[in-house]
């Protein structure tokens, strides 16, 4: 029972590394070559294995470097693969999907981006923050029912809500000193 506990710990470690080190966030400098360690509090932790997935509950708070993504919930799903070294151990997680849920925000220097719960997909390399998302750089501010990033196009769609007739909203200051 020890050494299944062992090894789902260092796969649990494993799976997080490739989590925060493949840059899932469309702020810059948080990419696969970040060396920088990771730190992740919640109040609570569930590892399911039979699901490849890690839930954390409650005040999640996980940084590494300069970035810091807090929420309520964080559900990160991984696939995992066998990747048997000369000893014949081993194995490799790559996330799937991040699921972040309630009090969402993301901070990176004078980036921030908030709403009721963002989504990663690693295959389409894709960040949907929605449910009053908005995003600041500096005191500029867009915002609407959802914000969609696209990482390896560096593009980004605001998209509005339908439903309540709102719009899409966007606050720009020509001369404000927003950092390059």
């Amino acid at each position: 029972m020890y050494m299944h506990k062992k090894n789902s710990t260092r796969q649990l470690v494993a799976m997080l590394l490739v989590f925060f080190t493949i840059g899932i966030l469309p702020v810059k400098n948080w990419a696969a070559e970040n060396d920088e360690p990771i730190f992740i509090e919640a109040d609570r932790m569930i590892s399911q294995e039979t699901e490849n997935s890690v839930v954390f509950l409650g005040n999640v708070d996980a940084k590494q470097g300069n970035v810091t993504i807090r929420s309520d919930e964080m559900t990160v799903f991984y696939t995992q693969t066998k990747a048997g070294n000369k000893k014949g151990k081993g194995s490799s997680n790559q996330v799937k999907r991040l699921i972040c849920k309630k009090n969402v925000e993301v901070v990176q220097d004078d980036w921030l981006g908030t709403g009721e719960r963002m989504d990663y997909f690693a295959k389409e390399r894709k960040v949907i923050l929605s449910g009053n998302a908005k995003a600041w750089q500096g005191q500029n501010m867009v915002s609407g029912k959802t914000i969609t990033y696209y990482l390896d196009e560096k593009r980004s769609i605001v998209e509005q809500d339908t439903t309540k007739q709102g719009r899409v909203k966007a606050t720009l200051h020509p001369d404000s000193d927003t950092k390059q």
